[in-house]
């Protein structure tokens, strides 16, 4: 009965062997990555918010290296069978899509 939102890079990507079935039922995974395109045309805008949620003392991250995290987390996931949903227009679209999504498989 719990929300709880991770960052990505704090998820090891087999993350399902630590949960029971019955856990399991009750987890909704959901991964967003950046497409390539999407953080070429918008790193600026996305740099400015890279602090939003937590306090980092340093963000020298280059538009190079975050192309290659989110490549590596892509790659990751979907070896291990999880489903990635690629960001590469608007926020707005992807999310308003998952809720449906989530509403939808809860008869909501």
């Amino acid at each position: 009965g719990q929300n709880l939102t991770v960052e990505g890079c704090y998820v090891p990507f087999g993350w399902r062997r630590d949960f029971s079935p019955e856990y399991l039922d009750s987890i909704r995974f959901i991964c967003l990555a950046m497409t390539r395109e999407y953080i070429d045309g918008r790193f600026d805008e996305i740099k400015a918010h890279s602090r939003d949620i937590e306090a980092r003392l340093e963000d020298a991250v280059t538009a190079g290296e975050l192309i290659e995290d989110n490549r590596r987390y892509i790659e990751g996931f979907r070896r291990a069978g999880e489903r990635v949903t690629l960001v590469g227009g608007g926020w707005e679209t992807v999310i308003n899509a998952l809720v449906d999504g989530l509403a939808a498989d809860r008869g909501n």
